[in-house]
């Protein structure tokens, strides 16, 4: 597909999603020390199989909300479970597992591809590519106005598939709708990353707070070997707004979620019945 091809589909597919109705988000007020654990499950309607596992654990109470993906196998049926068991569904953007649904533009599963192929190499998410402002535009934007075809409304939340909406080609080109929620980096604590690390990881999440809600922590569910882990997040939760992200298609996270040991020992943080998220501050680290 050509460059000018990409340009005429991009302005295509971005004029389209600039005509959805319905409002913004509006940008975070003041910081909030009203704490919320956030169990969010990824990958709602990459395949039946995963949307059953998430959606068992979204009705034991175990799970907050889910991660929605589109132009994937099961993404029709999801979209309609989501809606019609009232579950909070945002979008997980993909730019690295090849879409599976069964009627998928070419020209989209071949820029999605080119997409893949940059973001194998490890540097990708932190080098920006100028060769590829056109497909990442035409992918984010085709797969909101997926979204809105199925969910009949904007995504108010986004994050990424394997965390590549992070890639500097997504963040510093401002593709994701300003005011939305959007999932920021992994939080760690002094020692675990290296300084630099830590740094790049702490300027990429100030860059996006500038036009983004953003929650005050956000872990994996693991390493479920050490409750250590598990009681360092619920501490958290209680005066902060924390999200983990959880792949209950993982038979060691689907067991710890459907037995219910986080809600025996969440205390004073019991999991949130929905993604919520009022005036989340960016935390000191």
């Amino acid at each position: 597909m050509s460059a000018s091809a990409i340009g005429e589909a991009n302005g295509g597919v971005t004029d389209a999603i600039r005509s959805l109705p319905g409002k913004t988000v509006g940008l975070p007020a003041g910081p909030s020390r009203v704490g919320a654990l956030i169990v969010n499950a990824d990958d709602w309607g990459r395949d039946r199989e995963t949307t059953d596992r998430a959606l068992e654990c979204v009705q034991r109470g175990a799970v907050s909300s889910v991660s929605a993906m589109v132009f994937m196998q099961d993404s029709e049926r999801a979209a309609a479970l989501a809606i019609g068991h009232g579950i909070d569904a945002g979008l997980h953007l993909n730019f690295t597992t090849a879409f599976s649904g069964i009627q998928v533009p070419g020209a989209l599963s071949e820029q999605q591809d080119r997409l893949a192929r940059y973001l194998r190499h490890k540097a990708s998410r932190v080098v920006f590519h100028p060769g590829l402002i056109a497909p990442f535009e035409y992918v984010v934007a085709a797969q909101i106005q997926e979204y809105f075809r199925l969910y009949h409304a904007r995504p108010e939340r986004l994050d990424g598939h394997h965390h590549m909406h992070l890639c500097s080609n997504v963040v510093f080109t401002g593709l994701l709708p300003p005011g939305t929620i959007v999932r920021r980096n992994f939080s760690f604590r002094p020692g675990q990353k290296s300084v630099w690390n830590r740094l790049y990881r702490r300027s990429v999440d100030r860059a996006l707070s500038r036009r983004h809600r953003l929650t005050d922590f956000f872990f994996s569910l693991d390493p479920l070997e050490s409750p250590d882990h598990v009681r360092a997040i619920l501490s958290l939760a209680k005066d902060f707004i924390v999200e983990v992200e959880t792949h209950p298609i993982s038979p060691r996270e689907y067991a710890f979620l459907a037995n219910r040991r986080l809600l025996r020992w969440d205390g004073d943080a019991p999991v949130a019945a929905r993604y919520a998220l009022a005036g989340a501050s960016l935390p000191a680290q």
